[in-house]
């Protein structure tokens, strides 16, 4: 067994037991999704420019643990913490005391006799501190303080959702500090308990039980809850699972779910009396449980009639950087890269526009142009439908700043918007929904052939940000970049051909044709 565990495995400990006895018993079963791996590499990217902000001379230490190799790598930073006139120290590894860490950040600081004390710095991808966090550099600065170092601060550096870069490459600015020295410091006996309860767990000789919750995915998604659920032993009294209800974390909800599994039953909606539930949760439960669909075509056609007969149809994928790459833009923040739209005209025909730019160039620039020239002209007037609008406002209007020379056109467009997902809610309501109205819940139950998951490549959004996020990169080939185009476009297609017809069959029309 281990001599030492890492910080995340301590950390994991602290979030759930079984998950540090799965990374050190069986970490084959691991499965990482797509969006983990891309968390990781965020984690990377942001890092990086860390190192960038805190040492803009470049005359910081790094220590590789790729070149180095994990011994390797303790011995050089016990080599550079002990000497003379030590640098700031990028990566420096600690084992003591059953734990083992490496700190993103060591800045020295005034000596003490003839030591030096540290100033300790975790760097996070995430926008604000969290929870964990605390546990986090608690355990890194027990491993430090295990070492025999002198720590002057412990500190977490975050990302600022507020600042906007400036372009340059210049991120001053890009990180925000939260001093946890006196928090890390009075849970050292703490940790010390943790790292002995740690290391006796992760020597169970059997796989220990433990509930999936949502520990499973909070504060971040477990790797191995493929292999915790495939233990979950299959139920048949739960014919209609009480999560298809929507909204069902209200607290009255909640707690007869809690009620019924502590009766060792599956949550059945059939165990839920109506008197808990609201209308459109009675609406659900009552569809789900008969299995016919509830349609209120007179009401649909009634919302719809003020949209006309010429409507238009518009959907945006955005991509957001932990660590802006064009000037304007902030943190996370959700910058258009691609719309796709369609137009139903006077005669009834169909017509599409699209816009899509994986040169890695700021797109919004060419994409307002685009959008107003679609949207303009014998169109100008036409009404815009999306689905949760509140998102294609969003990208309107940050595009609407971003090129001033568009933003009237930009403007014009979102005031032209209108909602298709609350007529949709209203009305209808398919058992096949699961107590979702996402246009990819609906679609299917109103036209079966049009199946995102037998489009190549992209069949969600995460997807199409992954997608995106490859097609950029330099080392990605123009013939792999011309593939990625491919299926991005027949996804963000999708998303709003899938209008066309869900607003054909709520005003009770066919679905219009090229």
């Amino acid at each position: 067994m281990a001599k030492y565990l890492s910080k995340s495995k301590l950390v994991a400990f602290r979030i759930c037991p079984k998950r540090l006895w799965l990374e050190v018993n069986a970490p084959t079963l691991r499965e990482d999704s797509a969006g983990v791996e891309q968390s990781f590499k965020t984690g990377h990217e942001v890092g990086e420019i860390a190192q960038r902000v805190y040492d803009p001379s470049g005359k910081a230490a790094i220590v590789s643990i790729k070149d180095l190799g994990f011994a390797g790598a303790f011995r050089r930073s016990k080599e550079l913490l002990a000497a003379a006139k030590p640098a700031t120290i990028f990566e420096a590894g600690f084992q003591a005391g059953g734990a083992l860490a490496f700190a993103d950040i060591m800045m020295p600081t005034q000596s003490r006799g003839s030591a030096t004390a540290w100033n300790m710095i975790e760097v996070k991808s995430s926008t604000e501190k969290k929870a964990y966090h605390e546990d986090d550099v608690a355990i890194q600065a027990y491993a430090a303080l295990q070492s025999g170092l002198a720590l002057a601060s412990v500190k977490l550096a975050h990302i600022n959702k507020t600042w906007t870069y400036k372009g340059d490459d210049n991120y001053d600015g890009l990180f925000t500090e939260v001093d946890l020295t006196e928090v890390a410091l009075a849970r050292q006996d703490e940790v010390a308990v943790w790292v002995s309860e740690a290391h006796a767990f992760a020597t169970i000789a059997r796989e220990p039980k433990h509930a999936i919750g949502e520990h499973c995915t909070e504060p971040f998604e477990c790797g191995y809850m493929a292999h915790c659920r495939s233990l979950v032993p299959a139920r048949d009294d739960a014919q209609f699972p009480v999560t298809w209800l929507p909204r069902i974390q209200t607290n009255v909800l909640k707690n007869r779910i809690a009620a019924l599994a502590e009766e060792a039953r599956e949550s059945d909606m059939r165990d839920v009396d109506d008197t808990l539930l609201n209308d459109e949760q009675r609406r659900v439960k009552a569809v789900t449980i008969s299995g016919e669909t509830h349609f209120d075509l007179a009401a649909s056609r009634e919302a719809l009639k003020a949209s006309g007969n010429s409507p238009m149809f518009l959907d945006f994928e955005t991509i957001g950087f932990a660590v802006p790459r064009w000037a304007g833009t902030r943190p996370y923040q959700n910058v258009p890269f691609q719309f796709a739209a369609n137009a139903i005209g006077e005669n009834g025909k169909l017509a599409d526009f699209e816009f899509l730019d994986v040169s890695g160039d700021d797109p919004r620039p060419a994409m307002a142009r685009a959008l107003a020239k679609a949207f303009g002209g014998e169109r100008a007037e036409a009404p815009v439908f999306a689905y949760n609008m509140s998102f294609e406002r969003a990208c309107l209007e940050h595009l609407a700043e971003a090129v001033p020379s568009q933003s009237a056109a930009m403007r014009g467009i979102a005031n032209r918007l209108v909602d298709l997902h609350p007529v949709t809610k209203a009305n209808y309501y398919h058992p096949d929904q699961q107590g979702s109205w996402s246009i990819k819940s609906v679609l299917p139950t109103i036209a079966p052939e049009l199946d995102y998951t037998q489009l190549d490549g992209v069949q969600h959004g995460q997807e199409a940000q992954q997608k995106y996020l490859e097609a950029i990169q330099p080392e990605t080939t123009l013939a792999r970049k011309a593939e990625i185009q491919v299926q991005l476009k027949a996804y963000c297609g999708l998303d709003s051909y899938a209008m066309v017809v869900l607003w054909a069959k709520l005003a009770g029309r066919k679905v219009p044709t090229a």
